[in-house]
């Protein structure tokens, strides 16, 4: 049966939402942050400057003019290299991605990455997971200027998929993602793998939320 849902498209956060994969983020700054760059921050204050692009988190964490650009740039990747080293053993899909994505592809809906990952580590997961095939746009932090809450990267997905942005839902698992896709005038569905739903409670265009894809609440959607 034809689905008669007015979303055309899905546009899906990547780290927390396709993968559970925060934990392992959050370990590798802190490691770096502590141990190479001496901040005192704790794991705990850590956890809440775990958004946007890693160059912004450095410059909330150490100020404005701390690094140099290059400075910046070779801490970024440095992380994402041991963010990758002691993620890949535990790599895996959130439960039910797979059969969601066939399901999705089957009846025709566009489906986007919008991602405050670097392009690096889009390819990481998507090849490693063998998912590439599903996403007909990738919209990377590499990809945008203003990172989330701002509406951009999501924006670039509808255009990329040639859908408005009312026709798209949006899957995250963060408050700044969530009010991201708000400010773009899109609805969400939240996995709850990194924050409760309490954390939430200011946004007005959550549809659900949802602890992995195997939720029936899933099946209005296709």
């Amino acid at each position: 049966m034809a689905t008669t849902n007015k979303y055309k498209a899905f546009i899906f956060d990547m780290n927390g939402t396709l993968i559970d994969d925060m934990k392992y983020h959050t370990d590798a700054w802190y490691e770096i942050l502590t141990k190479e760059l001496g901040s005192d921050l704790s794991y705990e204050n850590l956890k809440a400057e775990m958004y946007g692009k890693n160059a912004e988190l450095l410059v909330r964490v150490f100020g404005e003019d701390y690094f140099q650009p290059e400075e910046i740039e070779q801490h970024s990747v440095n992380k994402e290299k041991q963010y990758q080293k002691i993620y890949k053993p535990h790599l895996e899909a959130i439960s039910g991605l797979q059969d969601f994505l066939s399901k999705a592809e089957k009846n025709n809906i566009a489906m986007g990455i919008g991602s405050a990952a670097i392009m690096f580590n889009v390819d990481f997961v998507l090849d490693n997971l063998d998912l590439r095939r599903y996403f007909a746009s990738l919209i990377s932090a590499d990809e945008v200027e203003r990172s989330k809450p701002d509406p951009e990267t999501f924006l670039k997905g509808a255009e990329a998929l040639g859908v408005k942005p009312e026709e798209c839902l949006v899957f995250e698992d963060a408050p700044k993602g969530v009010e991201a896709a708000r400010n773009a005038g899109m609805d969400a569905v939240v996995l709850t793998t990194m924050h409760g739903k309490e954390e939430f409670a200011a946004l007005d265009n959550i549809k659900f939320f949802i602890k992995d894809y195997e939720d029936p609440q899933l099946d209005q959607l296709i």
